[in-house]
């Protein structure tokens, strides 16, 4: 590519009080090959920290939310801001290929994509095309479902659920608003879980495919990935192990 790679802009949301240092760090624990060919940009939440962060003690501050809701999850604060804000952040710093999110960061990312597709934000925005999902769920207002879900959303997906996760219910939920999502099961609880070996080259193939679809087989897939992709099982087990630093969504 005349002598300099392209690489493909995924925008990676961290979870409720944390940050995106620490999604970074979470993230870096992945084979670095699976998004060897993806610039990943992870910036921080709009708001400071409005109370106390699960990763105090694990992670240095500051931390940081994107917005506020109650203990029901079916009311917000500062959503719309949130949105307009990172509509405004793609638009000037894109154009980004993918959205990749954890908790909080991962509910609003597939918000992001669910209004791209019905035509309410990004307008002027290439589309989305994939997402990564890691305990990730759905907004429950009625007036945000009724747009955002209102068709199966037809990009590229992959959803990491936790068997202990206090959000597996609503990450199926989740994943089953997308069509023909990948899911990726693991163990643990609601964390960003490492990946064996096997599972690492499941998920490099299905980036591979990404970077095959817009770049062609060639350099721009790893050399450890088939460049001939074989069907993908829509379930697998991710490693037993996990990192050890929870997020609230």
């Amino acid at each position: 590519m005349d002598g300099q790679e392209k690489k493909m802009k995924v925008l990676c949301l961290h979870g409720f009080r944390t940050s995106g240092s620490f999604l970074r760090k979470q993230i870096s624990k992945w084979d670095p090959s699976i998004f060897h060919h993806f610039h990943l940009d992870f910036p921080d939440g709009m708001y400071p920290a409005g109370g106390k962060s699960d990763i105090e003690g694990i992670f240095p501050p500051p931390y940081f939310e994107w917005f506020q809701f109650n203990k029901e999850f079916t009311q917000y604060k500062n959503l719309e801001e949130c949105i307009s804000y990172l509509c405004d952040y793609i638009t000037k710093n894109g154009p980004f290929h993918g959205l990749l999110g954890f908790s909080q960061g991962a509910t609003l990312s597939a918000l992001l994509i669910g209004y791209q597709a019905q035509g309410k934000v990004l307008k002027d925005h290439p589309p989305i095309k994939f997402l990564v999902s890691i305990s990730g769920s759905k907004f429950r207002d009625p007036s945000i479902c009724d747009i955002a879900y209102k068709d199966p959303i037809k990009v590229k997906s992959v959803h990491f659920i936790g068997e202990k996760d206090w959000l597996k219910l609503p990450s199926e939920e989740l994943a089953a608003a997308f069509d023909n999502p990948l899911i990726l099961r693991h163990p643990q609880g609601h964390t960003v879980p490492r990946l064996d070996e096997a599972t690492a080259k499941q998920l490099s193939k299905w980036t591979a495919s990404i970077t095959r679809s817009d770049f062609g087989c060639s350099a721009s897939v790893p050399k450890n990935v088939e460049c001939e992709m074989n069907n993908i099982k829509r379930e697998a087990i991710a490693d037993p192990k996990c990192i050890e630093a929870p997020s609230a969504a």
